[in-house]
């Protein structure tokens, strides 16, 4: 069987992605913050693109009354030159007597101590500088200082320390019975319990220093924390020879201690969410509106439009550069108006299906997928998954990501499906309407759900107790 090399064309149709569809694609997948930041830099890069500037309307009023009165009187209007002449003769007396003063004159002077820009700026105070302040109110030594800074720079942000005594020592180079000294004094600090190496400890410093004495505290925390966190109280009677009655006092005092010492020290700003939707009810009526707000309004720059148009003398680069600029330019705003058109679709397609959740609550949220929104619409599964990621919508049942309103369906004993959110509601109501003493095991509250009309398993009923975030009945019990 002999190989030979052989030439020949062959047609074929395939889909090929143009930059333009890229960006358009890139665009409707963004959330708001992240559209916001392509905006500026585009604009920054982009000469043939700009912000248009929103004018008061009493300025409005007042620029076209003046374009108005030029239009009227422009045969009238001479151009305005400015001569720059300096006059030849120059009375200075009259010039000094005009501008001196008889009275006192004050000089300030520019080292006048005056508030710098820092003292105007809200600052919080963060660990670090919390605890060595108190450190430094302690008078160290130098030898001290290096320890104190090298204990508060391996501090984690729950405020615990993540080092070990013979680690800092060996890099420090300083004898550890010292370390461990400077390290038993900074655990006296405020925030009480900072500088602990573990739970157990920093539980320890706090009851030491309320000066609880109660030895069945102590004992608790040295030797039954996984008892305690499991509740196992039967077990905890069994060893300590004490009651139950008394271990439950004595877990409500634990109860009442800080495990995160660092926590009002932290430094994680909250995240708030800005809807890109917002659905009212006026008149009986659900009403769609896309948030706009501090969107940037773009246009074409008309310097280089006009420039183009007039046929300046320009290179042929240059055009083509302009050209391209404009190009980019007009895509990307036609791309930023299909997404908000496409949004308002997905969003008014959405109130069309879930319009009983709406109504009345997540309790009436129905099951629904992709598919149904994308044939509603006309669009693509792809399209829809694309447009409800990282997208909030404002409704009158609360704030809710559109990805919210797609869920799985539950079979009913009888009668249509219902959605997998609403059975996790369900579930949620249920345990919170239970007794504490006596919690719903997770097969008592399948044979509750079987009851209302829900057919569901009992490692499902687990399965959404954990997505809701509920512990198991064993933990939930309350003595």
């Amino acid at each position: 069987m002999a190989f030979e090399l052989r030439q020949q064309l062959k047609l074929t149709q395939q889909l090929i992605m143009t930059p333009q569809l890229q960006m358009a694609i890139k665009l409707l997948q963004l959330s708001r913050l992240e559209l916001m930041d392509v905006i500026r830099q585009e604009i920054e890069e982009n000469p043939a693109l700009e912000e248009m500037q929103e004018i008061p309307v009493e300025e409005k009023s007042v620029e076209t009354a003046g374009d108005e009165s030029d239009t009227s009187d422009s045969s009238e209007i001479k151009e305005v030159t400015i001569e720059e002449k300096i006059q030849d003769e120059i009375d200075w007396s009259n010039y000094l007597d005009e501008y001196s003063s008889a009275g006192k004159t004050h000089f300030e002077s520019e080292k006048k101590d005056r508030p710098g820009f820092e003292t105007f700026l809200a600052s919080r105070t963060t660990l670090k500088d919390h605890l060595l302040w108190q450190f430094a109110m302690t008078g160290p030594t130098r030898e001290q200082e290096t320890i104190g800074s090298l204990i508060v720079g391996n501090l984690d942000e729950k405020g615990y320390l993540d080092a070990s005594i013979e680690g800092m020592a060996r890099r420090s180079n300083i004898d550890p019975q010292k370390v461990a000294r400077v390290l038993a004094l900074m655990q006296t600090f405020d925030p009480i319990g900072i500088c602990a190496r573990d739970l157990k400890e920093c539980l320890l410093i706090q009851v030491r220093h309320f000066k609880i004495d109660n030895s069945l505290v102590t004992d608790l925390i040295n030797h039954h924390l996984n008892h305690l966190e499991n509740k196992n109280y039967k077990a905890i009677s069994s060893a300590l020879k004490v009651s139950i009655g008394e271990i439950v006092s004595a877990v409500e005092i634990i109860k009442s201690l800080e495990p995160r010492p660092g926590r009002e020290f932290s430094e994680e700003e909250p995240v708030y969410i800005t809807p890109d939707i917002y659905v009212y009810k006026i008149d009986g009526e659900f009403v769609i509106m896309l948030n706009d707000d501090g969107m940037p309004k773009l246009r074409i720059n008309n310097f280089y439009r006009q420039a183009v148009r007039k046929g300046r003398e320009v290179s042929a680069q240059t055009q083509e550069y302009i050209k391209e600029k404009f190009r980019s330019a007009a895509w990307l705003i036609r791309s930023i108006h299909q997404r908000q058109k496409t949004i308002y679709k997905v969003m008014e397609s959405i109130l069309r299906f879930q319009s009983d959740f709406f109504e009345h609550g997540v309790i009436h949220l129905k099951p629904m997928v992709l598919r149904d929104v994308a044939d509603d619409i006309e669009m693509h599964e792809s399209t829809i998954s694309r447009v409800t990621t990282n997208k909030y919508a404002f409704t009158p049942q609360g704030i809710f990501e559109l990805k919210y309103f797609f869920n799985s369906s539950i079979k009913r004993v009888y009668g249509d499906a219902v959605a997998s959110a609403s059975v996790q509601e369900k579930i949620r109501q249920i345990i919170a309407g239970e007794s504490p003493k006596k919690p719903y095991s997770d097969k008592k509250i399948e044979m509750i759900l079987k009851e209302s009309n829900i057919d569901i398993a009992r490692r499902t009923v687990a399965k959404y107790r954990e997505i809701i975030g509920v512990l198991s009945s064993s933990k939930r019990k309350q003595f």
